[in-house]
């Protein structure tokens, strides 16, 4: 006889997953969805609607109704409401506050859902190790998590903060660090293009100058490119010219890609597999 993992839905043990994902539509909201979902998995882990209040009210730091005793449908009314009329960040806060109050295999459950929620419903937000952060496109997280790995093995340190402090810039709420995730993305491609070079003062404009064959020509040109972008809209932004998440996102992907390419090159490894002229 035999038996299937119980934890597992059908579509998982049958492999009818959809590898498509839904276009991101949704960043700066909690749509109504959402709100109603949370509570479902909550419960789903033989949570009680007063738990789940307890852990809201604190979030929202206000007071329970003490009016409300009963488990259904008071307290998970309750519940309800507070989740549908608060602001839309507090949901994910709320989120992550839930994911502090779980213990491992519950905590491993809701966030599984949660994230499969997103994914399905093109909310751009993930859950990376309890705390909520930016998603972007297939492509986009590809490139963000084989940089981090590439910087981890080449043991530049720095660059693979920098990168991290873009992500972290991409994801803040309820209004994303736009110029900073620019700057910190280009930061990281400048780190690893000095340590690539061996000229440890230079800026990334003048290392592309100085050092003309570090990036195949004429794709060089899209790193100077990315430092004149940064000058203008990371550092230096004048009036009227302020970069939009999707801006940022493009160059926080771009720099991530071409660092990957250096990381890689600096690893002794022939980046035969890493295409950047379809990055860039």
């Amino acid at each position: 006889m035999i038996t299937m993992p119980q934890n597992e839905k059908f579509s998982e043990r049958l492999n009818y997953k959809s590898a498509v994902q839904k276009e991101i539509t949704v960043r700066e909201d909690a749509p109504h969805g959402l709100r109603t979902f949370i509570p479902m998995a909550f419960y789903e882990l033989n949570k009680k609607p007063s738990e789940l209040r307890e852990i809201v009210c604190y979030r929202l730091r206000i007071a329970p109704n003490m009016d409300n005793w009963s488990e259904h449908p008071n307290i998970a009314w309750e519940v309800c409401d507070l989740l549908g009329n608060c602001p839309w960040y507090e949901v994910y806060d709320i989120i992550e506050k839930i994911i502090e109050k779980l213990y491992s295999e519950d905590n491993a459950k809701f966030t599984t859902e949660m994230n499969e929620y997103f994914i399905k419903n093109g909310i751009g937000w993930k859950i990376v190790n309890g705390l909520i952060e930016t998603r972007g496109d297939k492509l986009f997280e590809t490139s963000i998590t084989k940089v981090v790995e590439v910087l981890e093995v080449a043991r530049l340190s720095r660059a693979k903060s920098e990168i991290k402090e873009a992500i972290k810039d991409l994801s803040r709420r309820p209004d994303p660090d736009i110029t900073g995730a620019i700057q910190h993305s280009v930061a990281c491609l400048e780190c690893v293009t000095r340590e690539f070079t061996g000229d440890s003062q230079s800026t990334l404009g003048h290392l592309m100058k100085k050092f003309p064959n570090v990036i195949p020509k004429p794709l060089d040109d899209a790193v100077t490119k990315i430092w004149g972008f940064s000058s203008e809209y990371g550092r230096h932004i004048s009036e009227g010219k302020v970069p939009e998440y999707l801006d940022a996102e493009l160059v926080v992907e771009v720099s991530a890609a071409i660092s990957t390419y250096l990381g890689k090159k600096l690893c002794g490894e022939t980046p035969n597999n890493f295409d950047i002229d379809s990055i860039i």
